[in-house]
């Protein structure tokens, strides 16, 4: 025979300060777990959402990323000879890129950040279909002008369109603002890539990574055969989407494990908060326990009850931590990205999923809580407490 829920409900009614101790505690470390999945999800989705399924990045051989990669003229042009690459009508779908940092003050605090400063072909916005310019224009090749990323104009002081900005040993003006979608792209400069070689002073015609859209995803495997055996050069392509994927791990795994740490001590405090207010229950209801036992409830019912109890506890407490962090979905913060040495723009990002994982943590905060002083209640003498009446 099962005890009715409806006395576990007045039970909590009844200790609504213990009770909402317990609530707060478990929201607050439920909050700061989904707090910190979301700026993760935020980083890695970021980075990911840069790549494209149909294009394919070109780098040195062992190079793991743009900045220690390097490409000279004539290995751009054995890549754009390779099959697989679409081509249109201003000839093959390859963009080869120059990638240099540049600082300037962030506009919240007035501290130097570093910046990405992508130095393009006029092909990079067919290449990569995601970017759209959004206001002015795209640069036009051979003069010292900007297009700078949708989150640029809003972190950093000075740019503006119309604006000018000097860097790198020349004077640049900021003729446009694109839109990445989201990505990594929205926090970078693009330049014409021969000019911005010509004012850092780089040797003419060497890249560090070229692009390449593909006839179709399928069509990269033939691609990065051709050019692993090829003679001629010593390059490796990957998809973009695996590159991307690859530069937001160590970010986001510093994130989850700090994390995980603060949710972990967080955890522990709010499971004895609900020990401590389900101990004081059984110990409050001592006399009440005794009578269910002698009419009958069998010591599952009575261990499935208070079991209930805390959960319920728990899952408000969930939900009022999911509840409270629901306004950072959005909010825009910033990082160092250590492949790249830059500044990044990231939104958090709070998923249903994230959210049921909320839950999920809440109500197994909320059983490692209830389960000792169910058990306690269960074993309790029956005789004992029955005199106390």
């Amino acid at each position: 025979m099962a005890i009715p829920v409806a006395y576990n409900l007045r039970s909590l009614l009844v200790r609504w300060t213990s009770t909402v101790v317990a609530v707060i505690g478990i929201a607050g470390t439920v909050g700061v777990f989904v707090a910190m999945l979301a700026l993760a999800k935020g980083f890695k989705t970021t980075l990911t959402s840069s790549g494209s399924p149909r294009n394919a990045i070109v780098l040195r051989g062992g190079a793991t990323s743009e900045m220690m990669s390097g490409i000279n003229l004539d290995q751009e042009r054995v890549v754009e000879d390779l099959p697989g690459i679409e081509r249109g009508p201003a000839g093959p779908m390859v963009s080869p890129e120059v990638v240099v940092i540049a600082s300037f003050p962030l506009k919240a605090t007035g501290t130097d950040a570093n910046v990405q400063v992508r130095g393009v072909s006029p092909k990079a916005l067919a290449v990569r279909d995601t970017v759209h310019v959004v206001s002015g224009r795209f640069f036009q090749p051979g003069l010292n002008e900007l297009v700078v990323g949708r989150n640029v104009a809003g972190t950093y002081a000075g740019f503006d369109l119309g604006s000018t900005v000097k860097f790198g040993g020349g004077i640049w003006t900021v003729v446009g603002t694109f839109d990445a979608g989201g990505s990594a792209f929205d926090s970078e400069l693009w330049a014409d890539a021969t000019v911005l070689s010509a004012v850092y002073k780089r040797p003419p015609n060497v890249f560090q990574s070229v692009t390449a859209r593909l006839t179709s995803p399928a069509a990269f495997t033939h691609f990065k055969d051709a050019l692993t055996s090829d003679p001629r050069v010593t390059l490796d392509a990957q998809p973009e989407l695996e590159y991307y994927a690859k530069q937001s791990r160590s970010i986001t795994t510093l994130i989850l494990v700090l994390g995980t740490m603060v949710a972990v001590v967080m955890g522990i405090g709010a499971v004895f908060g609900a020990l401590n207010t389900m101990y004081s229950a059984v110990a409050e209801r001592s006399r009440e326990i005794a009578t269910m036992r002698a009419l009958g409830f069998r010591t599952g019912s009575v261990v499935m009850s208070f079991v209930f109890e805390s959960l319920c506890i728990a899952l408000v407490g969930g939900i009022v931590g999911c509840v409270a962090v629901l306004p950072l979905n959005g909010f825009t913060t910033g990082t160092m990205n250590w492949q790249t040495f830059s500044h990044m723009a990231f939104a958090f990002r709070i998923t249903p999923e994230l959210l049921a994982g909320g839950i999920v943590f809440a109500l197994f905060m909320g059983a490692l809580g209830g389960i000792p002083p169910a058990i306690r209640a269960a074993n309790a003498p029956i005789s004992v407490a029955l005199r106390e009446l």
